[in-house]
């Protein structure tokens, strides 16, 4: 195995939920108290990665003595639900907001109504549309977790001596920006020129069999490699947006007798992805930290009310990087990575 050092990695630290006006009313007194009020808002409140995101915050806000008030979207894609969090935590009082924005361009306008009444707003994991509209961003570099597994499997594919043939199982038909950046880096990874890298579907290689979407679930996942297997029944590479997505597409695989003969690369790290590299249904998954994202943000809200300090971007990025790491049991030559019982000891959910 390799246990070679980490690509990147950032901190570690743990949270309720709510959408309630009575919540918020709570909130609102404790902040006229001169407390200092941190609103997290997460796309759903059951995924397990906003779960953890949640547990990141409240560790984070229990360690600075600020008061955390958690909300979540009723679906991946609430918009909505979002823009009536983010209004009840400005008439809550809130000093700062960190969302994981369902709609990274429909979100702009409310977060920026949240920052003209002097409320800081950092996204987390998925940026906004534009990026400036937030004061800081936390985030997986999504493009680095999508070229290592690319990277992985043409390593790979190349011990085999065979040529990839690979479906893409994306996130949904919005491109948001975790989207495409995943799908793209690993194409690059792979060796696929991708053309325009803002936009998915635009190569033009034939090892490429096709897209489809699958909104990041294990049923998407299934449906999606379903319909791919008809396009290509020899295909031998699939690459997904997460990993409740790759187990689907197993199962998928599994039903038409061809798993043994088909390579599965996602992004994640939470503890059921691991245990599917250990398993031998992935083959290598890029780990996030959601836990550090959530605490990040709410150690910056917290230093910012204290004396106006706002972070800044890592070198060469418009985020701050939050670390990734390949998780595979397959090491290969000249690629850092971590094994299974190593991502097991650092997984989420």
């Amino acid at each position: 195995m390799n246990h070679a050092p980490r690509i990147r990695r950032a901190l570690a630290v743990t949270a309720g939920l709510g959408l309630t006006l009575s919540l918020a009313a709570c909130a609102e007194e404790r902040a006229e108290d001169g407390g200092v009020l941190v609103g997290l808002i997460t796309k759903t409140e059951t995924n397990p990665f906003f779960v953890k995101m949640r547990e990141g915050a409240q560790a984070a806000a229990e360690e600075h003595g600020v008061t955390l008030q958690t909300y979540a979207g009723d679906y991946d894609g609430d918009n909505e639900g979002q823009v009536q969090a983010v209004e009840n935590l400005m008439a809550a009082g809130a000093a700062g907001i960190l969302i994981t924005p369902n709609d990274s361009a429909a979100i702009v306008p409310v977060l920026e109504q949240a920052r003209a009444s002097g409320i800081m707003v950092i996204a987390l994991d998925t940026p906004v549309d534009p990026a400036d509209a937030v004061d800081a961003t936390f985030a997986t570099d999504n493009f680095l977790a999508g070229e290592l597994i690319g990277r992985w499997a043409a390593a790979h594919f190349e011990e085999l001596d065979e040529e990839p043939r690979v479906a893409m199982l994306d996130l949904n038909p919005n491109q948001i920006a975790v989207d495409v950046a995943r799908d793209q880096g690993f194409l690059q990874g792979l060796g696929v020129d991708i053309a325009d890298p803002g936009v998915i579907g635009d190569e033009d290689d034939p090892r490429v069999v096709g897209h489809e979407v699958t909104e990041g679930a294990e049923e998407g996942g299934r449906t999606a490699m379903e319909n791919l297997l008809q396009r290509d029944p020899d295909l031998n590479l699939v690459y997904t947006i997460n990993e409740p997505a790759a187990a689907g597409a197993y199962e998928a695989l599994k039903a038409a007798g061809v798993e043994e003969d088909v390579v599965i690369v996602s992004v994640d790290g939470g503890c059921p992805g691991v245990r599917n590299v250990g398993d031998g249904v992935i083959g290598a998954t890029s780990m996030q930290f959601p836990l550090d994202m959530a605490a990040l943000g709410v150690r910056a809200v917290a230093a910012h009310a204290a004396d106006g300090t706002v972070p800044e971007a890592s070198e060469g990025l418009d985020f701050i990087d939050t670390g990734v790491e390949l998780i595979t049991d397959l090491p290969k030559d000249g690629l850092e990575s971590r094994d299974g019982a190593w991502g097991l000891d650092h997984c989420w959910g």
